[in-house]
């Protein structure tokens, strides 16, 4: 975690506690200087060890891994690691490189947090990657909280994760999780037992401040938001098919006819091999 931030949290955390005042931000990393507030006021359950892991492949929405990402590596005493096939950088859809810090290999075995993201062809070929799948399935059979934003659900049905759970997705592909044993939901988060499924690209940031609240608490989760200043006003009601002019939303339909009829036949055929 960038030592800045993380400094900048623990004093918010501590006048919190104290006063009604956040406290003044910690000075850059490089100084690497030593928390200025009285830790002791901080509650001890603000503090964890999580192990989290999330997955990376190519063609993975940038956006789906970025912002969660944040929000995840602003748990005090976490460690997030980026995990891939290798330490390579793996390019994202737009062409945005994302950095891996551990190999599928070497991911802790015992997880606190399984993530995946979404995405269009890569999303894919991730379905049909059965080494990636073979992780996904073995590290979620194990992780206290298996989650995932937008199509990243769909790897995780893929990997057998999702049968008798409710979910959701992209919208484009919501009804595919029913290929995958899964009951859709048309919500921006989902939660059924220890699945957290969040729905398209921006919706990572509703996933991620939600597993804040879990794994911390509300005041720890609505202190990250105002630190990330998360007060969206979207200059168009535009981000759902409900509120989106018909024509946009025809359109986005028909670019992505290709990708459901695939996803489907992938799950289908995932399912038919038991």
């Amino acid at each position: 975690m960038d030592n800045e931030r993380r400094h900048f949290l623990q004093a918010a955390a501590a006048a919190l506690a104290a006063s009604p005042w956040l406290a003044q931000a910690a000075q850059p990393a490089a100084a690497e200087p030593a928390p200025s507030h009285d830790m002791s006021h901080v509650p001890a359950h603000w503090t964890g060890s999580e192990q989290i892991g999330m997955l990376l492949y190519p063609g993975c929405t940038a956006l789906d891994f970025v912002g969660p990402q944040y929000l995840f590596a602003s748990l005090m005493g976490a460690t997030v690691h980026h995990v891939a096939a290798t330490l390579e950088p793996v390019t994202s859809d737009t062409g945005l490189g994302l950095v891996p810090t551990v190999t599928l290999a070497d991911c802790p075995r015992d997880l606190d947090v399984l993530f995946v993201p979404g995405g269009g062809q890569g999303t894919l070929a991730a379905m049909r990657d059965e080494a990636l799948l073979a992780f996904v399935a073995d590290r979620g059979s194990r992780a206290r909280w298996v989650t995932s934003v937008c199509t990243g659900s769909l790897v995780l049905g893929a990997a057998g994760l999702l049968k008798g759970y409710r979910a959701t997705s992209h919208w484009v592909a919501l009804g595919l999780l029913a290929e995958a044993g899964a009951t859709p939901v048309d919500e921006r988060v989902v939660r059924d037992r220890n699945r957290l499924t969040g729905a398209g690209v921006s919706a990572g940031l509703d996933l991620g401040l939600s597993l804040v609240e879990i794994l911390r608490d509300r005041l720890y989760a609505q202190s990250v938001q105002l630190l990330a200043e998360y007060a969206p006003q979207p200059p168009f009601n535009a981000g759902t098919p409900k509120t989106a002019p018909a024509e946009a939303t025809a359109l986005m339909r028909d670019m992505f006819t290709g990708f459901v009829r695939d996803g489907r036949q992938i799950l289908k055929d995932r399912r038919s091999r038991g």
